[in-house]
């Protein structure tokens, strides 16, 4: 895998990276309070999103990425257009850290999961759909199910919660990890959800029968994040200072990469697979050629 680029983004951690869809921008989110949209293959600064006033922790795209949501430990979710970088509007539901945000695969709601175990869904276009209180503890993921109208949710505490939308009606608790939840990915098509646990354990759960048909123990302590391939034949772990590539389909170890920064806090690929980028704690974003 070779190096292409690193350069500083931020002022501080770089919290969150998304690549557009066709590859050719890359947008970062930063503890400065900022987005940033850098172009593709050349790594330049083309524009920077102000409105968040603390740091921007997660970010995804809406289905046609043509729409960016955006979270805040200033406890608000706003909607960018995109390529134009315009501010659609501001939403809030609790006066406390947005730390995960999703768009439904239909492209009709937005949902948020913050600290204090709240859930928060909208419409696409910003009006209120159900708040859902997930748990007693602070929430660290949300994922929509792609082929159906289902909310996960997981952070501190050991259960993954799933919830019917539009009611909020709870439709399963998935038991098995110790401690917290890092993280939660639909699998082909909706069958099957994948997730991450503090006790250092990747999970697959079958979406029909919501049971545990797999689970795989990487052979080094530490995981930070996780983060699956477009095409889903290979999850990235992170590390401090390390991020190993795994096989989907066999948990084979295909690659280790040294990042040169303890603490990495996000992670991206690009939709073609073409690159490969790297948030850190140092300010600077690093971005790989996996074929190179």
């Amino acid at each position: 895998m070779k190096e292409a680029a690193v350069f500083e983004a931020h002022d501080s951690y770089v919290l969150a990276l998304l690549f557009s869809a066709d590859g050719s921008k890359l947008v970062s989110g930063g503890m400065d309070n900022v987005v940033k949209e850098w172009s593709v293959p050349d790594w330049q600064a083309l524009r920077t999103l102000t409105g968040h006033s603390k740091s921007v922790n997660t970010m995804a795209w809406s289905p046609n990425k043509d729409q960016l949501v955006t979270g805040s430990s200033d406890c608000t979710v706003r909607l960018w257009t995109f390529p134009g970088g315009q501010e659609r509007f501001s939403l809030q539901d609790r006066k406390k850290v947005v730390a995960a945000v999703t768009y439904a695969p239909s492209g009709q709601w937005i949902a948020a999961g913050s600290y204090g175990g709240r859930a928060m869904v909208w419409t696409a276009s910003g009006e209120p759909v159900v708040g859902i209180k997930a748990s007693k503890k602070n929430l660290a993921s949300v994922a929509f199910a792609p082929d159906r109208d289902l909310l996960a949710t997981s952070g501190l505490g050991n259960d993954i919660q799933l919830w019917a939308v539009p009611s909020g009606d709870p439709v399963a608790v998935l038991s098995g990890h110790k401690t917290a939840v890092f993280a939660l990915n639909f699998l082909d098509g909706g069958r099957t959800l994948l997730s991450l646990g503090y006790e250092q354990t990747v999970r697959f759960w079958d979406t029909g029968s919501w049971r545990e048909v797999r689970q795989v123990r990487p052979d080094r302590q530490g995981i930070r994040g996780l983060l699956v391939s477009p095409v889903e034949t290979t999850i990235a772990l992170s590390y401090e200072g390390l991020v190993q590539f795994w096989s989907l389909t066999d948990w084979g170890l295909q690659q280790e990469l040294p990042i040169d920064t303890k603490a990495i806090s996000s992670m991206a690929f690009s939709p073609d697979g073409r690159w490969f980028a790297v948030g850190g704690a140092d300010r600077r974003i690093r971005v790989w050629d996996p074929k190179g």
